[in-house]
């Protein structure tokens, strides 16, 4: 309190922050705009698509299809996103791979996305009641048919609120880009930082940027939450 007593008696200080705030604005908006939120939609369609398969795979009744994806899943879970970054950029180079730091970047978060919303897709899956299955074989379709037109729809309703929450996470964990070179906004917040000293100023507009992206990205859930309940079964 005395602190910030002291800051607010000294008009000098105040004008000074104030033109901090502003300055370092526009480039951690670049920032984001240029690759913190490509690097998210990115990874997450890839994290996706690698979701769908590794749930399918785990469902699967092929031994070695479920045991590979056991064992990614498991891997990936196990040990952490910074880790498996710095494994990425800095460990393969000694095996003769660079990558560079947006590749690495994409690749480590769309194998994190992929473990973990794997495991949300799956137990979408499994809870479509299984006469949905029987009903959809009854009138004809194959596996893929009654996958796709008739369980799928209705576990997208299930999932949709916790990969929203991880597509979520994801923005937020993309800050740990910067440790690999990439210039997202995080990384635009240290550099602006470290010219001025004014950490606890950048790094809480850094914060407030983050919050308005996350708060915007939930609104649009609740639309699409609202757009798929005519999946659900009655």
């Amino acid at each position: 309190m005395f602190l910030l007593s002291n800051i607010f008696q000294d008009p000098e200080r105040i004008e000074r922050l104030l033109t901090i705030a502003r300055t370092s604005l526009f480039p951690m908006i670049e920032g984001a705009v240029q690759y913190t939120l490509p690097l998210t939609l990115i990874s997450f369609i890839i994290g996706l698509i690698l979701a769908v398969l590794t749930a399918l795979a785990r469902l699967s009744s092929f031994k070695f299809l479920n045991i590979i994806a056991r064992v990614y899943v498991s891997i990936i879970r196990g040990t952490p996103l910074l880790v498996q970054l710095f494994i990425i950029f800095y460990g393969l180079p000694n095996l003769g791979v660079t990558l560079d730091p947006f590749i690495s970047a994409i690749i480590g978060f769309s194998l994190s996305v992929g473990a973990y919303a794997s495991e949300i897709i799956r137990a979408a899956i499994q809870s479509v009641p299984k006469g949905q299955w029987e009903a959809a074989y009854s009138i004809g379709m194959t596996y893929t048919q009654a996958l796709k037109r008739v369980i799928l729809p209705q576990a997208a309703r299930v999932s949709i609120p916790p990969l929203s929450n991880s597509f979520i996470s994801l923005v937020k964990d993309t800050s740990l880009a910067s440790l690999v070179l990439v210039t997202e906004m995080f990384r635009r917040a240290q550099e602006i930082a470290a010219t001025n000293y004014e950490f606890l100023l950048i790094y809480t507009e850094a914060a407030l940027l983050y919050w308005v992206m996350c708060t915007i990205l939930s609104i649009i859930q609740d639309r699409i939450e609202t757009r798929l309940d005519r999946y659900v079964s009655k």
